[in-house]
């Protein structure tokens, strides 16, 4: 399934609209008995300049998806092209220079270096590069997010809400085609949190931006403009102008189906009887990397989300 204005064919005229895009996108861990399908033949288009949020059940893929549309994660098998670029053939170094040049990254872990000030994290991706941020724009990013009188601080010196602006003026910096969030108010406060939001939603409609944002909260999908909403490793549905009362009605659907799903890989019938093991669930073993400029490593394929 894609969002409303995909399309299968690849000429640049056709995806002018379109930052990201995937086709028959998947992902497998493990092997023989043991592989775990994280993501399967999933077709997706993300538009330009509008605000994506990525929501499931737990272990539905969400944060897979987000890492192999970014290339922080390899794929098993399809295609994903950021912009006309198809990057799931790009070499490991070329990877790492399309992801300093042309994506942001925001975490939940803020992912800031702790012993730079707010202005030397801001700029870091761009430092390591050799390049010379935009100082008019670099100028209207930090009074945007209200960092004016936080430039000299270090991390330790920061409130958690201001230590995610600093790693929103950090994506934004360099005007990426393609900034990626995920869980990026996993840990503010609701206040601190909603200001977050804010930012993000102000970066699609003032500065132009395209943010794609994974979460487990329906208040903060309800700040986007499309919600896809994973099952399995798939995306089955998606809901534009979301609510987030609406957003969580349909979330309550999932979980029941999820746990309908849970008791017969199991072996119990929700009845009172047994049922053949099923197959096993799709999980997210994805997590976020500590470098946000650095491909994560895949030690550990354990299911988590």
């Amino acid at each position: 399934m894609s969002t409303p204005a995909s399309t299968p064919h690849t000429e640049h005229a056709e995806h002018a609209g379109v930052a990201a895009r995937a086709r028959a996108l998947t992902k497998a861990y493990g092997s023989g008995e043991t592989t775990v399908l994280a993501l399967d033949a999933v077709d997706v288009d993300i538009a330009r300049q509008r605000f994506t949020a990525v929501m499931g059940p737990s272990g539905s893929g969400k944060s897979t998806l987000m890492h192999t549309l970014a290339g922080l994660d390899s794929v098993s098998a399809g295609q994903v092209w950021l912009g006309d670029t198809e990057i799931t053939g790009l070499k490991e170094r070329e990877l790492t220079q399309l992801r300093r040049d042309r994506i942001g990254f925001m975490f939940q872990s803020f992912n800031l270096i702790p012993t730079l000030n707010a202005r030397e994290n801001i700029t870091l991706p761009m430092d390591i590069a050799g390049k010379r941020p935009d100082a008019e724009w670099l100028e209207h990013i930090i009074d945007t997010l209200g960092l004016r009188d936080r430039l000299g601080h270090r991390p330790a010196q920061l409130s958690g809400g201001q230590q995610q602006r600093v790693a929103c003026a950090r994506a934004l910096a360099s005007r990426p085609e393609l900034i990626f969030a995920d869980e990026p108010t996993g840990n503010l406060d609701s206040r601190a949190g909603l200001e977050v939001l804010g930012f993000l939603r102000e970066a699609v409609d003032s500065l132009g931006q395209t943010v794609v944002m994974v979460t487990h909260d329906p208040g903060a999908a309800a700040h986007s403009d499309l919600v896809l909403f994973l099952a399995d490793g798939r995306i089955v549905d998606e809901m534009a102008r979301p609510t987030a009362e609406g957003v969580l009605e349909r979330m309550k659907r999932f979980d029941v189906l999820h746990g309908a799903a849970s008791d017969a890989a199991d072996g119990a019938d929700p009845a009172g009887g047994t049922t053949a093991a099923a197959a096993p669930l799709a999980s997210d073993p994805g997590v976020p990397p500590t470098d946000p400029l650095a491909k994560p490593t895949r030690d550990d394929p354990s299911p988590q989300d």
